[in-house]
């Protein structure tokens, strides 16, 4: 990656932060729904993930893990692919075991069924 790029993806980074601190998304009203819970009544892996982050943002860890669990524990996993610096770091075994998380996840957290019903946001 050359300077350049690195520079600008840091400041993307630095400038979303700043914006999930600041926009508490469970309060506004022009962030987009998410289409799948909007149709549907389910809840896609991703529901909850900008309130997550704005909690998360602030120090409420339980909060945020309570909304969005894998959004979560998945940033210090990302943080480190990040650091990390190589330039072919993602295994497709690792892209494969993340895709199917991602999927139990989604299909764990709309069993309507205690204790998977604490996985809802």
């Amino acid at each position: 990656m050359k300077t350049g790029w690195k520079w600008a993806v840091g400041i993307g980074i630095v400038m979303a932060t700043v914006a999930v601190y600041f926009i508490n998304p469970a309060t506004v009203n022009f962030l987009p729904p998410c289409l799948l819970h909007a149709t549907t009544g389910l809840h896609c892996p991703g529901c909850g993930s900008t309130r997550a982050l704005h909690q998360l943002a602030h120090g409420n860890v339980g909060v945020a893990l309570r909304l969005n669990p894998l959004t979560v524990l998945a940033l210090p996993a990302l943080g480190f692919l990040v650091v990390r610096r190589e330039k072919y770091f993602v295994k497709p075994l690792w892209v494969w075991t993340a895709l199917g998380v991602v999927v139990v996840f989604g299909v764990v957290r709309n069993i309507p069924v205690y204790p998977f019903t604490l996985l809802a946001p």
